[in-house]
C-alpha cells in the first residue's frame, strides 16, 4: 500500500461588527474575491470554510457574483461550509442559551443561503474550555478544529495528531480536529513547492490528515501578502502542486469525519493558541513569560518544552483591562434581564442586538488592534445601549440601581431617565464611567485609559529585524514595523480609568488637595456627594434632566485656590475631519488639535459621524483646554498612535462672594455638514 495524505484545508473570514464598509470592500477586492474566484477555477481541490455571519450577509448582498460561485462550489462538493457563533463570539465567555442562539443563528444562514446546515463549527480565537462542549452538541455539530498545541499541553503524541480525537461533557460528545501550527506558519508564507513537499513528507501508508484551518485573510490582506498570493500567483501554484501530486487527497472536514475514525478520547485543558497565551498576560508578567519563551528557544529546547510554557487564558483580558470587563458584565446583564423576559415580548431585533454586543473583537488585544479600536468598541456599545432601551420599553427596571457590575468591589449606581443613563463609580471620586444617549445609541464614556503593553519596548529598541522562510515572506506575528511615529513621550501610563467630571482640588499655593467624595443622599435622578477637605466641604451634585447631565458644586466658606474638572468624550469621528468644535458660532478646530480657551461659559462639540452635538455650559467663566488622548498599540499594520477621546479640562478659581459652580452637558441628535 502506497502512502498517502488527505489534506483537510479550511480558511476562516471574518471581520468585526462595526467594522467600516471600506475596509470589507478593500477585504473581498484583495482577498475573499480572488480567493473564491481562484478555487473556482478547481473543482477537484475540496475544502472547507467559515464564514462570520455578519460578514456573509454583506458579501450576499454586495458581491452576488461571488457568492454565486461559493453557492456553486457548495452545490457540486468542492466546498463544506462550517459552522460557528453567529457574530463570532468567544462562546466560552457567554452563557449557554446564547451560545445556542448564536450557534443555531449561522446554522439558520447557512442552510438558508447554502441549503445545508453545518456539522462542523470554527470556534473563535480556538479558545478552548470544557464547558462549551453540550452547546456545541445541542446545536447538532459533531466536530470543531482547535490547534495542536491543545493536544500538546494535554500530553498527546505529536506523532498522533493527524486525525480527530473525541472528548465528552456532561454527557454530551464532540470531536475535536487539531489545527497543524507548522502548517499554519507555512501557508501561505513558504514557497508553494515547499509547502506541498512539506504536506507529502507527512503521508503514511495508513490513515493520516494533514490539518489546515487558520485565517483566510492571510491570503491577500495581511502585508505583503496580496502581491505573493495573488499576484505571483501562489495560491495557483499551491493548488496545482497539491492536484498533482501523487500522494495528496483533498477532502472536507465533514468527508474525512464521515468515513475515518477516532483517534480516542482526549481531555483538554482550557487554553487557546501559544500566541494568545502571551497576549492574555499583564505587561510585566508577559515580558516574563517571553523571556522564558526566547531562553527556550535559544537553548534548542522549545519544542519539546513548550506545552509546559503556557501563560494565560483568554479570560485574563478582562483582568488585564477593565474597560473589557465593564464591557462584558454589560452585556452579560443585558443577556439576563432578555432571558428574563417572556418570549412573547422578545423581538428578533433584540436577540441580534444582544449577538452583536457579544462579537469577540473588541473584547481583546493581541496582534491586531481589537479593544484598542475605537469604533470596534462603539459597535458593541451601539448594540447594548439600543438593547437596554428596546427592555426598558418592555420591562422597566427602576430609575435608580446600586450594583457591583463588574467584581471589583465597588459599587457603581446606575439612573436613567427616558433619553439618558448614567453610571457613577463609588470609588470615591464621584466620576460619570458610562454616560449613555439612547437616541445615538452612543455612550460618551467609552474610552481606554493608556496602560503598559509588554511589547512597549520594542518600539523604543528600534527593534527592525525580521524572521522569513526563506524565499517566502514573513508572517505578521515576526514583523516590526511602524504605523505611526512613536517616541518616550507617547509611552504615558494612567493611574485611574478615564472617566467624566474627575475632579481636582488645589490650594492657593496650587498645592494638590485629595478629593474622596462620599455618597451622602439620592433620589431618582440625583447623586449628592461630600468631600471632606481641610479647609473645608466640597459639595457635588450628579443630576440627569431632559438630555442634559448637570454636575454642580458648592464649597464651604472661605475656601481658597482653584477647582479643575476633567471630561474624556469618546466622539466618533475622533481626529477626523467630521467632528469640531463650535465657538461663539466659529469652528476654532477639530477634536484632534490642542485647544485653549480663557473666560470659557459654553462650547459645543458637533460629530457628524456621530449625528449629535454636546452642548457644555458653565455658570462660571473657566479656563478651558482640550487636547487628544492617544493610546499606543500594535496591529498587523504595525505600531500605531490611536485616539480614543477627547480629553476637556476646565478650571475655576475659588471665590468667597460665590462658592458655587455648575456644568450641563446638553446631548441632542444633529445632522451636521
Amino acid at each position: 500500500m502506497n502512502p498517502t495524505i488527505s489534506l483537510l484545508f479550511g480558511v476562516h473570514a471574518h471581520q468585526p461588527v462595526g467594522n467600516f464598509t471600506a475596509v470589507l470592500d478593500d477585504a473581498h477586492r484583495r482577498c475573499y474575491g480572488p480567493f473564491i474566484r481562484t478555487l473556482y477555477r478547481y473543482p477537484r481541490f475540496r475544502f472547507s470554510a467559515h464564514f462570520s455571519g455578519w460578514l456573509l450577509d454583506y458579501l450576499l448582498r454586495n458581491f452576488p457574483d461571488d457568492m454565486r460561485m461559493l453557492k456553486d462550489m457548495v452545490a457540486r462538493g468542492q466546498l463544506e461550509m462550517v459552522g460557528a457563533g453567529d457574530t463570532e463570539p468567544v462562546l466560552a465567555v457567554i452563557p449557554y442559551r446564547d451560545r445556542m442562539s448564536q450557534l443555531n443563528a449561522l446554522s439558520e444562514r447557512l442552510e438558508q443561503a447554502f441549503g445545508a446546515r453545518p456539522r462542523g463549527a470554527w470556534l473563535t480565537e480556538r479558545v478552548w474550555e470544557a464547558t462549551v462542549v453540550p452547546a456545541l452538541a445541542d446545536a447538532g455539530i459533531d466536530y470543531v478544529t482547535v490547534d495542536d498545541y491543545h493536544f500538546l499541553c494535554a500530553g498527546q503524541d505529536a506523532a498522533r495528531l493527524n486525525g480527530f480525537f473525541s472528548t465528552e461533557e456532561d454527557g454530551r460528545s464532540l470531536d475535536l480536529y487539531p489545527i497543524s501550527e507548522a502548517l499554519r506558519y507555512r501557508l501561505p508564507f513558504a514557497p508553494a513547492h515547499e509547502a506541498v513537499a512539506y504536506i507529502e513528507s507527512l503521508a503514511q501508508t495508513g490513515e493520516a490528515a494533514a490539518i489546515y484551518f487558520d485565517d483566510i485573510e492571510k491570503f491577500g490582506i495581511w502585508p505583503e501578502t496580496y502581491e505573493w498570493v495573488f499576484e505571483k500567483g501562489w495560491l495557483t501554484q499551491f493548488i496545482e502542486g497539491v492536484l498533482a501530486s501523487p500522494v495528496i487527497r483533498t477532502e472536507t472536514f465533514s468527508e474525512h469525519h464521515a468515513r475515518a475514525k477516532t483517534h480516542g478520547i482526549v481531555y483538554l485543558p482550557t487554553t487557546s493558541y501559544i500566541e494568545m497565551n502571551e497576549w492574555t498576560l499583564p505587561a510585566g508578567v508577559a515580558a516574563r513569560y517571553d523571556g522564558l519563551i526566547a531562553a527556550s528557544k535559544a537553548s534548542g529546547r522549545f519544542e519539546s518544552e513548550k506545552a509546559f510554557l503556557r501563560g494565560g487564558i483568554w479570560k485574563n483580558f478582562f483582568s488585564v483591562y477593565p474597560e473589557s470587563n465593564w464591557m462584558h458584565k454589560r452585556m452579560l446583564g443585558l443577556s439576563a434581564r432578555l432571558n428574563q423576559l417572556e418570549a412573547t415580548r422578545r423581538t428578533p431585533r433584540m436577540t441580534e442586538l444582544l449577538h452583536e454586543a457579544q462579537a469577540n473583537d473588541a473584547y481583546w488585544h493581541g496582534l491586531f488592534g481589537g479593544l484598542y479600536l475605537p469604533h470596534l468598541r462603539r459597535a458593541v456599545y451601539n448594540a447594548a445601549v439600543e438593547l437596554e432601551s428596546l427592555l426598558d420599553i418592555v420591562a422597566p427596571r427602576p430609575a435608580m440601581q446600586h450594583v457591583d457590575l463588574d467584581k471589583d468591589g465597588i459599587d457603581e449606581v446606575f439612573f436613567h431617565n427616558a433619553s439618558l443613563q448614567a453610571v457613577v463609580r463609588l470609588d470615591g471620586s464621584a466620576s460619570v464611567i458610562e454616560l449613555d444617549a439612547y437616541a445615538l445609541r452612543h455612550n460618551f464614556a467609552d474610552t481606554l485609559r493608556r496602560q503598559a503593553e509588554h511589547y512597549h519596548h520594542k518600539m523604543l529598541a528600534n527593534v527592525t529585524e525580521q524572521d522569513s522562510h526563506g524565499d517566502g515572506i514573513s508572517s505578521a506575528h515576526d514583523r516590526i514595523s511602524f504605523k505611526h511615529l512613536v517616541s518616550q513621550a507617547d509611552l504615558v501610563y494612567d493611574a485611574h480609568g478615564r472617566a467624566l467630571f474627575r475632579d481636582t482640588l488645589y490650594t492657593g499655593d496650587g498645592e494638590l488637595v485629595a478629593l474622596d467624595y462620599a455618597l451622602t443622599s439620592s433620589n431618582d435622578d440625583s447623586l449628592n456627594f461630600t468631600a471632606q477637605t481641610a479647609t473645608g466641604e466640597v459639595h457635588k451634585v450628579v443630576r440627569l434632566s431632559a438630555g442634559q447631565l448637570i454636575v454642580s458644586y458648592e464649597f464651604g466658606m472661605g475656601m481658597r485656590g482653584s477647582l479643575a474638572t476633567e471630561l474624556n468624550l469618546a466622539m466618533p469621528s475622533c481626529d477626523g475631519p467630521a467632528g469640531r468644535f463650535v465657538l461663539d458660532g466659529k469652528i476654532p478646530g477639530g477634536f484632534g488639535q490642542p485647544l485653549e480657551v480663557e473666560g470659557l461659559k459654553q462650547i459645543a462639540l458637533e460629530d457628524a459621524v456621530l449625528g449629535g452635538r454636546l452642548l457644555l455650559s458653565s455658570s462660571r467663566p473657566a479656563q478651558f483646554s482640550s487636547q487628544p488622548l492617544f493610546t499606543v498599540s500594535q496591529s498587523e499594520a504595525g505600531f500605531e498612535k490611536i485616539m480614543q477621546a477627547v480629553t476637556l479640562l476646565m478650571r475655576w478659581p475659588l471665590q468667597e462672594k460665590n462658592g458655587k459652580i455648575k456644568l450641563s452637558l446638553e446631548i441632542s441628535t444633529a445632522s451636521i455638514r
